[in-house]
């Protein structure tokens, strides 16, 4: 069937060849370009000569509109913006090495996605093109881009015939799915189209198959829902939602341009016009534009039928994406009318029987049975009771089945902590991040039938980059100066694999492998300069010599979840009993694996409720760290004493001075602790985790939480406070890094320069309790008490620092406090301590 009421007549505006359009937003303009570089600025309703730009761009092959500019692609790979007044060239947004063969805009006309035949495409921000987000999981160059209308995915379609799906929540895109056997294999200047174009409810797209038929796919499942079937015999050129989603536009290269009704899929009318290969409806009228391929524009009003344009005046419709009729988006949605009410089967679930009744509990009363009366003549106690002594309940479903309640059985299953590999990230896309720490990063990609895997350092002077194909597909790694150590957990039952590379060697050979015994997993792996480490499933750990030669193999006590080495030491980390939110608490173990011996033994990790471990590992001076997913960093203090270790705060990035007033929305990805400070990635956005390419590292300062903000005395100057509050952070901080040194030297034969080290150490904390001082005798006499607590708690070896906290005393005028200091002076001389004076 074929009916034209009024046909239009064809606008010459291009030299044949590709010819693309787009309406503004509003309304009011079409922008057309084709193969030569003129650009046309269409009024509509208007017949007369358009507005031509003529410093476009030869071979114009994308296009998107705002109500003020535009935005082109051309053959040469460029892409530039134009302001419609002014109808002058703005500025180039981008670049690419490559043709640009589409453009897709956001709603709100804020980004332009550019697809060419590079692999990546690139999102640039259109008012500043230094801001670009890159979606890089294509295999070939791309042909097409669009955005859903809500802006949460863009879709890219691959010349390889996959439909890549992004999620746009993120800072940085993800992607979320391949689609594979949705759209075709096209190639990049066919003219036949494999683009997704969304609904306006943004729930579903359209897509061109190899059928010549049009599907519909949710984003639900993503899975095929409908189909528009038997509209052409040839290639689909193009597909074209009307503005409310009610109803479907395609065109074809047999010639037609069919207009669907997406509740029904029945098509509603054909029209015969030949060499379409773009469509746009506008966005408010019953109209419909199209560009052809002999460089023509053809504006189509009243496009839709008389009898069919009130599907065009509905609101928004629903994505035809529901089993049977679709219902129109209004109030009466899901109504049912009560012609149609009294046909459906009104079904009420069997009543269940009580499972204790009252006569049960008290027993049978044959004193009780005549005690109701027949006083008003109702009839019902001459009813017959059943055999529980009570009234038959005919009228109600019979008593029966089983009990639906819930029933009680005793607890609910723990919630494990589940194994963690440090410095590794989850999959996004097809690339993650195995390992990250100062060395270097070790990342895969996922190649579908193999991985491939690459280590980068920093210091290339020292160490040289390597790429390798990864038939293993390896999922933990660990990097350090001397070797690469990876691991597997294949999923075809094949035995889970250990595989270790040195950097440097002097034999023909030295990386070797080893495989763990069947059904064996393995839940984390660490490196030290003198040992591998791996948890399993079996919950054993099993050491290994750098070059392969086992070691030891032995049972921890709690369900492995992760491990962390240095030097001789090793760290391993289970689960253990259930704490008082459900989950269950965190027990590690640290071993000299050299000389046998245990410091701590199945401890507790200290976590605070509901929080979860995000990393561990050991501090450039050898201490055990963590990190929690509350933004804390912790050391472990006193721990070669066995007893004697507790975690101590070093960091809560939540009090960080740039995070204050809400300025910056930020989180931390722990990365190493070295040279007394905290090494991290910082995370925007809301991201999780690191994405590609490799972020640069940040460092903090330690800052132990000692006090949020100090309550001011009405004598204190603001200033006065936060510069003691400041020197007491200090002090504190001090005191554990000292604590930490000097166990380091107690466990190792210290050198010359540690020895001094640590008297500078201790001189500097003395150096600190002194500003504390002044602070204390500069506020006045009536803090005195403290003033000389504060000179108890310095170490002095020689007399010194006390001799200078007198004179600080002098200096301000409180000849009290400085005849205290130097009794206290005389004291240490003569060898008396605090015990002796308490004794």
């Amino acid at each position: 069937m074929s009916f034209d009421p009024i046909r239009p007549r064809g606008r010459p505006a291009h030299t044949p060849g590709t010819t693309i359009l787009a309406y503004t937003p509003d309304g009011k303009r079409i922008i057309t370009g084709g193969s030569n570089s003129a650009i046309r600025i269409y009024t509509v309703g208007e017949d007369g000569e358009p507005k031509t730009i003529d410093e476009g761009i030869d071979a114009h092959f994308g296009i998107g509109a705002t109500n003020r500019t535009f935005i082109m692609g051309a053959e040469d790979g460029t892409v530039w913006k134009y302001d419609i007044m002014l109808g002058k060239m703005q500025s180039l947004l981008v670049r690419c090495a490559l043709p640009v063969r589409d453009i897709a805009v956001t709603r709100d006309g804020q980004w332009v996605a550019v697809a060419s035949d590079e692999l990546t495409v690139k999102i640039v921000k259109v008012d500043d093109m230094t801001q670009v987000k890159y979606l890089r999981e294509q295999s070939k160059g791309t042909k097409h881009v669009t955005f859903d209308p809500s802006g949460r995915y863009a879709s890219v379609s691959g010349t390889d015939g996959i439909l890549y799906i992004y999620s746009m929540h993120e800072e940085e895109p993800e992607l979320v799915r391949k689609l594979d056997g949705v759209i075709r294999r096209l190639d990049p200047d066919s003219e036949a189209t494999s683009r997704a174009v969304w609904h306006p409810d943004g729930t579903a797209f359209a897509s061109a198959e190899a059928t010549r038929d049009i599907s519909i796919y949710s984003t639900s499942e993503w899975k095929k829902e409908k189909t528009f079937a038997g509209g052409h015999t040839g290639d689909i050129t193009a597909l074209s939602w009307a503005p409310n989603g009610s109803l479907l536009a395609s065109a074809a290269t047999d010639g037609y341009i069919v207009l669907w009704e997406a509740k029904t899929q029945k098509i509603l009318q054909r029209y015969d016009f030949g060499n379409v290969m773009n469509l746009s409806w506008h966005p408010t009228k019953n109209s419909l534009s199209f560009t052809t391929s002999d460089g023509e524009l053809f504006i189509y009003d009243n496009f839709v039928p008389k009898n069919h344009e009130s599907l065009l005046q509905k609101p928004l419709q629903a994505a035809p994406i529901l089993p049977g009729p679709l219902g129109e988006i209004s109030n009466n949605v899901g109504r049912t009318t009560l012609a149609d009410r009294s046909k459906e089967a009104i079904q009420r679930a069997a009543r269940r029987g009580t499972p204790d009744s009252l006569d049960d509990i008290l027993g049978e009363n044959d004193q009780m049975m005549d005690f109701v009366e027949d006083d008003d003549g109702a009839g019902y106690a001459d009813e017959e009771l059943n055999l529980y002594g009570k009234r038959p309940n005919d009228h109600l479903d019979d008593l029966g089945g089983t009990s639906n309640k819930r029933l009680y059985y005793g607890f609910e299953k723990p919630k494990a902590h589940p194994p963690l590999q440090p410095g590794s990230t989850p999959w996004a896309g097809s690339r993650r991040y195995l390992c990250l720490n100062l060395t270097g990063a070790v990342w895969t990609v996922d190649q579908e039938t193999h991985h491939t895997v690459t280590v980068e350092f920093y210091d290339r002077e020292a160490h040289r980059d390597f790429h390798f194909t990864d038939p293993y597909m390896y999922d933990k790694a660990c990097l350090n100066d001397n070797g690469t150590l990876f691991a597997n957990n294949p999923s075809d039952g094949s035995p889970a694999i250990i595989f270790y590379r040195p950097h440097e060697t002097w034999t023909a050979r030295a990386d070797w492998r080893t495989e763990l015994p069947e059904g064996e997993q393995i839940q984390a792996l660490a490196l030290s300069d003198s040992y591998i480490v791996a948890v399993t499933s079996k919950d054993y750990v099993r050491v290994y010599t750098l070059f392969g030669t086992p070691y030891k193999v032995y049972r921890q006590k709690s369900p492995a979840v992760t491990c962390a080495a240095w030097r001789d030491y090793i760290m391993s980390i289970g689960n253990g009993p259930i704490g008082v939110d459900g989950h269950t608490t965190l027990r590690y173990t640290v071993e000299n694996v050299k000389r046998d011996e245990i410091c701590q033994n199945e401890d507790i990790v200290a976590l605070p409720e509901g929080a979860s471990l995000q990393s561990v590992f050991f501090s450039d001076n050898g201490d055990p760290c963590i990190y929690d997913s509350t933004g804390v960093l912790l050391v472990l203090q006193h721990w070669r004493t066995s007893g004697q270790a507790r975690w101590v705060p070093l960091l809560d990035t939540k009090q960080l001075a740039r995070l204050a007033g809400g300025r910056k929305e930020e989180t931390y990805w722990p990365v190493a602790v070295a040279q007394d400070k905290f090494h991290c990635i910082i995370l925007k956005g809301g991201d999780k985790s690191p994405y590609f390419p490799r972020p640069l590292l940040s460092e903090f300062d330690f800052q132990i939480p000692v006090a949020s903000a100090i309550p001011k005395d009405s004598s204190e100057s603001e200033d006065t406070v936060a510069e003691g509050a400041r020197f007491e952070e200090s002090f504190v901080r001090g005191n554990v890094l000292l604590s930490l040194f000097r166990d380091l030297l107690s466990s190792t034969n210290a050198t010359a320069s540690q020895r001094s080290d640590l008297a500078r150490r201790e001189l500097d904390l003395d150096k600190n309790l002194l500003q504390m001082l002044a602070i204390e005798c500069r506020e006045g006499e009536e803090r005195g008490m403290k003033a000389l607590e504060l000179v108890a708690l310095m170490t002095d070896r020689n007399g010194k620092m006390l001799e200078a906290a007198a004179k600080i005393a002098q200096r301000y005028g409180r000849g009290v406090l400085e005849d205290k200091i130097r009794d206290l002076a005389e004291q240490r001389v003569m060898g008396m301590g605090d015990d002796d004076e308490l004794a």
